[in-house]
């Protein structure tokens, strides 16, 4: 079964997304998901640098009441998926380009999936910079990849062109918020939403597959 995850590495709820997809799916283990994970930029017209928290927060959902409301809500529902969210250690909400671009490199030997777990991890559980080079090298080593080859894809202009591209057609595709799941490109659903809505989606989308004509 294909499913197209669209996510932002800054977006926690595209974290709980990720837990309650993954849920789901164990409640499955008949289900051979391939799973595709499709960048979406929030902030595309983010500096390279980033911007101060406190500035980004303000400037996104206003008042610090909404900003504590925010929290509140996902941190209870990270709670209830094992994800210790730690927002006080986030000093800059960063560019998320670059941590788009080493999960893409990660997709090539087949680890987008734990590129992806591992990039959340160190925002949003270790308040780490992942717009920062440095933190991006560390992660990849953790995935036994080189270096060398992250400062190869690093300068591969085509590449970021790429993924500005996809956060191009999801906008065309009327997507305009995230996290979003397509199955079997034929079945959409928005938002972190608890496993058992996936639950249904992924036996809608395994209904679909065993009518569907054999050519």
């Amino acid at each position: 079964m294909r499913i197209d995850v669209i996510f932002d590495t800054i977006c926690p709820w595209c974290y709980v997304g990720k837990r309650r997809l993954e849920r789901a799916l164990a409640q499955r283990p008949l289900v051979r998901a391939d799973i595709r994970w499709r960048p979406f930029l929030l902030n595309p017209e983010m500096p390279r640098q980033g911007l101060e928290r406190k500035l980004y927060l303000e400037s996104k959902f206003g008042s610090p009441h909404r900003i504590r409301q925010m929290y509140a809500a996902v941190t209870a529902a990270g709670a209830s998926e094992s994800i210790d969210f730690c927002f006080d250690h986030i000093v800059r909400t960063p560019d998320s380009l670059p941590s788009h671009r080493l999960i893409r490199l990660a997709g090539r030997t087949g680890q987008a999936q734990q590129a992806v777990e591992e990039v959340f991890s160190a925002y949003f559980t270790q308040g780490l910079d992942i717009g920062e080079n440095h933190v991006l090298y560390g992660i990849a080593a953790k995935l036994g990849i080189m270096r060398s080859d992250v400062e190869s894809a690093f300068e591969d202009i085509s590449d970021g062109g790429q993924i500005v591209s996809e956060n191009t057609r999801a906008h065309r595709l009327g997507i305009n918020g995230v996290p979003s799941y397509v199955f079997n490109e034929s079945y959409a659903l928005a938002g972190a939403q608890e496993s058992d809505i996936f639950l249904r989606l992924i036996d809608l989308a395994r209904e679909t597959e065993a009518e569907a004509p054999v050519s």
